[in-house]
């Protein structure tokens, strides 16, 4: 195996499956959680799904969604 050859796919996997066989599974995740940097523009994101709600508009979304959830464990 020679990392100068190889695709970048390659040596993901690669760095993966010995992350996973040397800390185990639960290191190995952990340390990727550390490493990852994400993708996207969680900006443009996050203004799509939510538009520019008012803050009146955001207390009554909350007040709804408490009131829902009232009632759905009321039902137990």
């Amino acid at each position: 195996m020679n990392a100068q050859t190889m695709t970048q796919q390659e040596i993901r996997l690669t760095g993966i499956e010995i992350l996973g066989r040397h800390m185990g599974l639960t290191g190995m995740i952990r340390f990727l959680q550390q490493t990852e940097t994400g993708y996207g523009d969680y900006t443009k994101d996050r203004d799509k799904l939510l538009g520019d709600p008012s803050l009146e508009n955001l207390v009554s979304d909350i007040q709804s969604s408490k009131f829902n959830k009232k009632n759905e464990f009321s039902c137990l």
